[in-house]
């Protein structure tokens, strides 16, 4: 049987059933949104800035590579970011300030991967509010980013950024569990800045002053050794292609735009993985994305590699940006 997720990118049968289910979720979506901005339901103000970076879709938008490429431009302008982050995948209860140590099945592969890309203080735990408390008291950060949780409404926010994939848009339309929406698409009216995540032929043909992002891979790197290698290298002879992300078409897509044979293998989001998910019938290389690569330390396999990517930035983007947050942080004496 398909998984549910396959049926929210058309109009179908299944989505048509569960359209019943969906109004209801609809209205105590509504309702709950309404109680927070009514004040009958308590939300918390944070003695910093607070940018949300999420977005009204299920998973498999770019987020975690935009919030990496926004933190990354909030150092260079001399700010003191830190990230709060649900840790979704994780063993973890309560909150915790994450360690360099810490693994990602301890606090999830997605604030892994983020604390290895920029290094900043980072908290994870499901009450967002007290995992901002403690990266408050845990660190000097200036301002927070909220890695998801743009309906995480207990926690009051300065900055709201959405992310819209541009070729997937909103799938067939419909909220959970008929299609892929956390929120009516009238919800981006409401957001400071909605973001548009643009495969590379989308982004050539889109106006630089709108605010958009691609993303672009950078060379693999092998598992056990950190041996690092270009992507066309590996066009000399096929290979497994294994995806436990929100949407892994994406990076087959983007493998086989390479010039790369590709036989993909996909998994569900957060897969947890074992040395049994990469044994193959030959001894064809093994690429996967560094998200998931976070999860595969240790593992014996010598042909196991991982794309990272980054996410290259709209002069829209980020102007836009850079903006949004100039009122908020004050310039410190040099």
């Amino acid at each position: 049987m398909r998984p549910i997720n396959a049926y929210w990118y058309s109009q179908n049968p299944v989505a048509w059933l569960l359209l019943p289910i969906s109004v209801i979720y609809c209205l105590l979506v509504f309702l709950r949104r309404a109680l927070y901005k009514t004040g009958l339901l308590k939300s918390y103000k944070l003695p910093v800035p607070v940018i949300i970076v999420g977005n009204i879709t299920v998973g498999g938008t770019g987020k975690t590579p935009l919030l990496i490429a926004l933190t990354t431009l909030l150092q260079q302008q001399g700010c003191r970011p830190g990230i709060v982050s649900r840790g979704y995948g994780g063993t973890v209860t309560g909150e915790r300030l994450v360690k360099e140590s810490d693994d990602a099945h301890m606090i999830g592969d997605e604030p892994c991967l983020i604390l290895k890309r920029t290094g900043c203080p980072l908290v994870v735990g499901r009450d967002r509010v007290a995992a901002a408390q403690l990266l408050l008291a845990k660190s000097d950060c200036n301002v927070i980013l909220s890695d998801d949780g743009l309906q995480h409404y207990r926690m009051q926010r300065d900055v709201e950024i959405a992310i819209v994939d541009k070729n997937r848009q909103y799938g067939n339309g419909y909220c959970l569990p008929a299609g892929p929406l956390r929120e009516t698409v009238s919800r981006l009216k409401q957001v400071d800045m909605v973001v548009s995540h643009c495969s590379d032929a989308n982004s050539s043909v889109t106006p630089s002053h709108s605010p958009h992002f691609s993303l672009h891979f950078l060379d693999a790197i092998n598992l056990k050794t950190d041996e690092s290698r270009n992507i066309e290298s590996f066009s000399v002879q096929p290979v497994h292609a294994v995806a436990g992300i929100g949407h892994p078409e994406r990076f087959f897509k983007q493998l086989r735009k390479n010039g790369l044979e590709v036989i993909a293998h996909t998994f569900a989001d957060h897969h947890e993985f074992t040395a049994a998910d990469f044994v193959f019938d030959d001894d064809c290389p093994v690429l996967m994305t560094e998200k998931d690569a976070v999860k595969c330390q240790g593992l014996p396999a010598e042909n196991l590699w991982y794309v990272p990517v980054d996410a290259g930035l709209s002069k829209g983007l980020q102007q836009q940006f850079l903006s949004s947050i100039d009122v908020l942080i004050p310039k410190e004496p040099a």
